[in-house]
Protein backbone atom coordinates (compact mmCIF):
# COMPACT_ATOMS: atom_id res chain seq x y z
CA UNK A 1 0.00 0.00 0.00
CA UNK A 2 2.98 2.33 0.36
CA UNK A 3 3.47 2.15 -3.56
CA UNK A 4 0.44 4.34 -3.79
CA UNK A 5 1.24 7.12 -1.68
CA UNK A 6 3.72 7.93 -4.22
CA UNK A 7 3.73 9.70 -7.56
CA UNK A 8 3.19 6.24 -9.35
CA UNK A 9 0.51 5.25 -6.97
CA UNK A 10 -1.23 8.18 -7.71
CA UNK A 11 -1.06 8.36 -11.64
CA UNK A 12 -2.17 4.88 -11.20
CA UNK A 13 -5.22 5.59 -9.06
CA UNK A 14 -6.39 8.59 -11.07
CA UNK A 15 -5.62 6.07 -14.40
CA UNK A 16 -8.15 3.59 -12.70
CA UNK A 17 -10.70 6.26 -11.83
CA UNK A 18 -10.26 7.04 -15.45
CA UNK A 19 -10.99 3.40 -16.28
CA UNK A 20 -14.25 3.28 -14.15
CA UNK A 21 -15.63 6.57 -15.71
CA UNK A 22 -14.83 4.93 -19.02
CA UNK A 23 -16.56 2.11 -18.39
CA UNK A 24 -19.90 3.35 -16.87
CA UNK A 25 -19.90 5.71 -19.29
CA UNK A 26 -19.46 2.98 -22.40
CA UNK A 27 -22.49 1.13 -20.48
CA UNK A 28 -24.75 3.77 -20.61
CA UNK A 29 -23.82 4.74 -24.34
CA UNK A 30 -24.07 0.83 -25.08
CA UNK A 31 -27.70 0.70 -23.32
CA UNK A 32 -28.74 4.13 -25.35
CA UNK A 33 -27.52 2.74 -28.70
CA UNK A 34 -29.62 -0.36 -27.69
CA UNK A 35 -32.61 1.60 -27.28
CA UNK A 36 -32.10 3.95 -30.06
CA UNK A 37 -31.51 0.72 -32.27
CA UNK A 38 -35.03 -0.88 -30.78
CA UNK A 39 -36.42 2.18 -31.95
CA UNK A 40 -35.05 2.06 -35.25
CA UNK A 41 -36.27 -1.58 -35.73
CA UNK A 42 -39.59 -0.25 -34.19
CA UNK A 43 -40.08 2.22 -36.91
CA UNK A 44 -38.26 0.88 -40.20
CA UNK A 45 -38.61 -3.00 -39.60
CA UNK A 46 -35.37 -5.29 -39.13
CA UNK A 47 -33.22 -4.07 -41.95
CA UNK A 48 -31.00 -6.74 -41.76
CA UNK A 49 -27.83 -5.73 -43.63
CA UNK A 50 -28.89 -3.06 -45.10
CA UNK A 51 -28.40 0.61 -43.64
CA UNK A 52 -31.05 3.63 -43.55
CA UNK A 53 -30.50 4.94 -46.68
CA UNK A 54 -31.02 2.36 -48.45
CA UNK A 55 -34.16 1.83 -46.74
CA UNK A 56 -35.23 5.59 -47.35
CA UNK A 57 -34.23 4.65 -51.41
CA UNK A 58 -36.68 1.45 -51.08
CA UNK A 59 -39.20 3.45 -49.85
CA UNK A 60 -39.02 6.30 -52.17
CA UNK A 61 -39.33 3.75 -55.43
CA UNK A 62 -42.33 2.48 -53.96
CA UNK A 63 -43.94 5.69 -53.42
CA UNK A 64 -43.25 6.41 -56.98
CA UNK A 65 -44.38 3.04 -57.89
CA UNK A 66 -47.80 3.88 -55.80
CA UNK A 67 -48.35 7.17 -57.77
CA UNK A 68 -47.90 5.84 -60.65
CA UNK A 69 -50.70 3.55 -60.05
CA UNK A 70 -53.07 5.82 -58.15
CA UNK A 71 -52.30 8.20 -61.70
CA UNK A 72 -53.25 4.73 -63.55
CA UNK A 73 -56.52 4.83 -61.16
CA UNK A 74 -57.37 7.95 -61.70
CA UNK A 75 -57.11 8.42 -65.50
CA UNK A 76 -59.23 5.18 -65.86
CA UNK A 77 -62.44 6.82 -63.28
CA UNK A 78 -62.02 9.83 -65.55
CA UNK A 79 -62.86 7.90 -68.35
CA UNK A 80 -65.35 6.16 -66.89
CA UNK A 81 -67.09 9.43 -65.66
CA UNK A 82 -66.76 11.13 -69.13
CA UNK A 83 -68.40 7.81 -70.10
CA UNK A 84 -71.06 7.87 -67.55
CA UNK A 85 -71.72 11.72 -67.80
CA UNK A 86 -72.31 10.83 -71.65
CA UNK A 87 -75.03 8.77 -70.82
CA UNK A 88 -76.36 11.05 -68.21
CA UNK A 89 -76.89 13.70 -70.88
CA UNK A 90 -79.79 11.43 -72.50
CA UNK A 91 -81.33 10.80 -68.62
CA UNK A 92 -84.08 13.13 -67.64
CA UNK A 93 -83.06 16.19 -66.50
CA UNK A 94 -86.30 18.65 -66.96
CA UNK A 95 -89.96 17.68 -65.95
CA UNK A 96 -92.90 19.01 -65.27
CA UNK A 97 -96.66 18.23 -65.19
CA UNK A 98 -99.67 20.13 -65.37
CA UNK A 99 -103.54 19.20 -64.71
CA UNK A 100 -106.17 20.77 -66.46
CA UNK A 101 -109.80 19.80 -67.01
CA UNK A 102 -109.97 18.59 -70.32
CA UNK A 103 -114.04 18.80 -70.87
CA UNK A 104 -114.74 21.78 -68.92
CA UNK A 105 -117.08 19.12 -66.51
CA UNK A 106 -115.70 20.58 -63.08
CA UNK A 107 -114.50 17.32 -62.19
CA UNK A 108 -111.36 18.13 -60.06
CA UNK A 109 -108.95 18.48 -63.26
CA UNK A 110 -108.41 15.08 -63.39
CA UNK A 111 -106.72 15.36 -66.87
CA UNK A 112 -102.94 15.60 -67.48
CA UNK A 113 -99.80 16.61 -69.22
CA UNK A 114 -96.37 16.18 -68.06
CA UNK A 115 -92.57 16.56 -70.13
CA UNK A 116 -90.10 14.30 -69.67
CA UNK A 117 -86.96 15.93 -71.55
CA UNK A 118 -82.86 15.26 -71.47
CA UNK A 119 -80.08 17.71 -71.10
CA UNK A 120 -80.66 18.13 -75.00
CA UNK A 121 -83.93 19.64 -74.21
CA UNK A 122 -85.96 16.48 -76.23
CA UNK A 123 -87.75 13.81 -74.53
CA UNK A 124 -91.93 13.06 -74.83
CA UNK A 125 -95.36 14.47 -73.92
CA UNK A 126 -97.77 12.23 -72.53
CA UNK A 127 -101.36 13.77 -72.05
CA UNK A 128 -103.79 11.56 -70.23
CA UNK A 129 -107.42 12.75 -70.67
CA UNK A 130 -110.23 11.24 -68.33
CA UNK A 131 -113.56 11.67 -69.11
CA UNK A 132 -116.60 10.51 -67.16
CA UNK A 133 -116.46 6.98 -68.24
CA UNK A 134 -113.22 6.75 -70.09
CA UNK A 135 -109.48 7.65 -69.98
CA UNK A 136 -107.20 8.39 -73.34
CA UNK A 137 -103.48 8.51 -73.16
CA UNK A 138 -101.96 10.32 -75.66
CA UNK A 139 -97.34 10.52 -76.20
CA UNK A 140 -95.68 13.24 -78.60
CA UNK A 141 -92.08 13.82 -79.22
CA UNK A 142 -90.27 16.63 -78.49
CA UNK A 143 -87.27 17.76 -79.93
CA UNK A 144 -85.17 20.47 -78.69
CA UNK A 145 -88.19 22.32 -76.96
CA UNK A 146 -90.80 21.91 -79.38
CA UNK A 147 -92.70 18.98 -80.68
CA UNK A 148 -92.91 16.79 -83.54
CA UNK A 149 -96.62 16.88 -83.79
CA UNK A 150 -98.68 19.97 -82.50
CA UNK A 151 -98.38 20.30 -78.64
CA UNK A 152 -101.95 21.19 -77.29
CA UNK A 153 -102.08 24.33 -74.87
CA UNK A 154 -101.54 22.26 -71.72
CA UNK A 155 -98.71 20.18 -73.60
CA UNK A 156 -97.05 22.80 -74.52
CA UNK A 157 -97.62 24.61 -71.20
CA UNK A 158 -95.93 21.32 -69.90
CA UNK A 159 -92.81 21.80 -71.97
CA UNK A 160 -92.45 25.55 -71.07
CA UNK A 161 -92.41 24.66 -67.42
CA UNK A 162 -90.50 22.08 -67.79
CA UNK A 163 -87.25 24.15 -69.81
CA UNK A 164 -88.12 27.08 -67.39
CA UNK A 165 -86.10 24.89 -64.85
CA UNK A 166 -82.72 25.83 -64.03
CA UNK A 167 -80.97 23.53 -66.21
CA UNK A 168 -78.57 20.81 -64.43
CA UNK A 169 -75.43 21.65 -63.43
CA UNK A 170 -72.47 20.54 -65.95
CA UNK A 171 -68.89 21.32 -65.15
CA UNK A 172 -66.60 21.56 -68.11
CA UNK A 173 -64.45 19.08 -68.49
CA UNK A 174 -61.47 20.89 -67.81
CA UNK A 175 -62.39 21.83 -64.27
CA UNK A 176 -62.94 18.09 -63.33
CA UNK A 177 -59.54 17.34 -64.56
Amino acid sequence: MDDLSGTTGIVALAAAGVAVVALILAIVLAVRLRTVRNAQRAVLGDLGARDLVTHAADITEQFRGLHEWVDDVAAKLHDRMDVAEHRLDGAIAYRALVRYDAYGEMSGRQSTSIALLDAHRSGVVLSSIHHRDQARLYAKQVHNGRGEIDLSPEEAEAVRLALAEPPPRQEPAAERA
